[in-house]
């Protein structure tokens, strides 16, 4: 987590509104994924697999950003719990 909030402080003003965007799409689908609505995160937000990673997965737009994230441990019931790891561009994949 303390990648991630590095990597959100450098973001441009420009880069934080699209990012802004992407999460409030991201945060609707988690909605839907949790009534069943959903089994995946819609095809705009390419949320997919970080290679050698296990477990890593990474939600990309506009070209470079894109922000890596784990699911952690269930806090709420029946609610996923997002652990961010780190915002930025391609530079930030192991």
């Amino acid at each position: 987590m303390p990648a991630f909030k590095r990597g959100h402080k450098k973001l441009t003003n420009s880069e934080l509104s699209l990012f802004e965007k992407k999460l409030d799409q991201f945060i609707s689908d988690l909605a839907d994924m949790e009534t069943g609505r959903l089994t995946w995160f819609r095809p705009g937000l390419r949320v997919t697999k970080v290679e050698g990673a296990p477990g890593l997965l990474e939600m990309s737009w506009d070209g470079d950003g894109r922000a890596t994230f784990t699911f952690g441990p269930e806090q709420v019931t029946g609610k996923h719990h997002i652990v961010w790891h780190d915002i930025g561009g391609h530079e930030i994949l192991p």
